[in-house]
């Protein structure tokens, strides 16, 4: 884990190339059909799904240079059902990133550019008169999608942003008492510029608490922004990611396989106590008037499994707690004021938790 709060990339485990894989066509289902119970999923389904979420991160490279760890932390979200928060300054191709991830997965995405003047109705859809039919229907809006690209989510009122509320985490929108039910797999990986403020709307703590994980995106070193250069002048395009040869490698089916073996992941009872204990002691913080709810100790529990199921592991260890504590609790606190007036940060709070709580042997 690094500084910067996002997890590290798994340790070297083989990935066989993945098969090709038909990509979606067709309009979004407007509402998908009530989720039914998995089907057990063996241990050779499980490898498959491993191999092919692995893959992501080779198809991304041949796009983005460097950022293994924001894409690792984008598959821990999909694998623990969550959503995950993309911040880093202008320029850090953060857009690019989920773009590719989206081109490497056989599900269908949307993004949404979100402005000062963009309504609720815009992301969740609206009722619009039928002539035909002399009543009104429900248009689906772009929320209605596996792997929703919400761009620059602090450009747009708390209105909007709150009309993703129930998407994120109910999976489902209301509409004139109506509910329909998104489709599965979903996650929002939304961006936002953490330097510019004018024309912004801060996230609210209740919306930042719905987001699994929040990555940095760092500037990249020396040697990757040459190769980044080096790309671009011998023609690479970012808006064409078929010509970059990046094609599908996972499929909705490998999602649901490696959530299913992620759900097989034991814990023993020393790990859930150092969990809970991570937790608490935010609460107990003297820096801090917000500490890490029982939500954000549970997706710390979830992101935790899941990194060992990629790691290749069935068992969770204290490592892979650390590991995922500061990309999922970070967002979770907030500072008292005269913590950040010492200048104080959130993530130098967690560094001293995680340096202060026993680790269970």
């Amino acid at each position: 884990m690094t500084d910067s709060g996002t997890p590290p990339p798994p340790a070297d485990d083989p990935r066989p190339e993945a098969p090709d894989l038909p990509s979606p066509s067709g309009p979004p289902v407007p509402q998908a059909p009530v989720p039914r119970p998995p089907a057990p999923v063996t241990d050779a389904a499980g490898e498959r799904a491993r191999a092919a979420l692995h893959a992501l991160r080779d198809e991304v490279a041949k796009a983005v240079v460097g950022q293994e760890q924001a894409v690792s932390g984008l598959v821990v979200a999909l694998l623990a059902g969550g959503h995950v928060l993309l911040e880093g300054v202008p320029g850090t191709a953060k857009t690019l990133l989920v773009r590719t991830l989206a081109a490497a997965l056989d599900v269908r995405t949307t993004r949404v550019q979100f402005t000062p003047d963009l309504m609720p109705g815009d992301v969740t859809g609206s009722l619009v008169y039928d002539a035909s039919r002399s009543d009104f229907t429900f248009r689906p809006g772009p929320v209605f999608t596996n792997l929703l690209l919400a761009d620059e989510i602090n450009r747009t009122p708390p209105k909007t942003q709150s009309a993703l509320l129930e998407a994120m985490e109910e999976r489902q929108v209301t509409v004139d008492g109506t509910t329909h039910r998104l489709p599965t797999p979903f996650l929002v990986a939304a961006t936002q510029n953490p330097v510019e403020y004018e024309g912004t709307y801060p996230l609210p703590e209740a919306q930042l608490d719905r987001f699994l994980l929040k990555v940095n995106v760092p500037l990249p070193p020396r040697e990757d922004e040459v190769q980044v250069l080096r790309r671009h002048a011998d023609g690479f395009d970012p808006r064409d990611l078929q010509a970059a040869g990046v094609r599908p490698v996972a499929s909705p089916q490998d999602i649901a396989d490696g959530a299913a073996a992620v759900a097989r992941v034991q814990v023993s009872p020393e790990v859930l106590g150092y969990v809970v204990d991570l937790a608490r002691a935010t609460r107990t913080s003297p820096s801090l008037q917000l500490g890490v709810s029982p939500r954000g100790a549970t997706a710390l529990l979830g992101t935790a499994r899941a990194w060992a199921w990629l790691s290749g592991r069935d068992f969770v260890t204290p490592d892979d707690v650390k590991a995922l504590a500061r990309a999922t609790l970070t967002h979770r606190v907030a500072l008292r004021p005269e913590a950040e007036l010492e200048g104080v940060t959130a993530e130098s709070v967690l560094e001293s938790v995680l340096g202060a709580v026993p680790v269970p042997r």
